[in-house]
């Protein structure tokens, strides 16, 4: 399900999320069918809490809605792609085969 508080800004190509007057984003690069996560950035003050699984799951859920594939460039992606396999229909084949997914 989509969180109704992650917005998808295609202007800036970033996803936003908006806690305590900071904003945690995920950024991409998107070339349908693939869409291209570069980075995963929390500030500071909000680490600890969740916020970047909780971008993660939003980001795939849109991904899967939109018939999209992820390439996980940003390392936090990677990392939380491993550790929930069963999301692995919606990456990318290759990323797939490097992440043992």
């Amino acid at each position: 399900m989509l969180d109704p508080e992650i917005h998808d800004n295609a202007d800036a190509r970033r996803y936003e999320l908006t806690i305590d007057g900071e904003i945690a984003v995920v950024t991409y690069n998107l070339s349908p069918p693939n869409l291209m996560i570069n980075e995963t950035l929390v500030p500071e003050r909000l680490e600890g809490r969740g916020i970047a699984s909780r971008l993660a799951k939003h980001v795939i859920e849109d991904a899967r809605a939109r018939g999209l594939l992820i390439l996980p460039v940003c390392p936090f992606f990677s990392s939380y792609l491993q550790k929930h396999p069963e999301h692995a229909e919606v990456v990318h084949p290759t990323y797939r085969q490097i992440l043992g997914i």
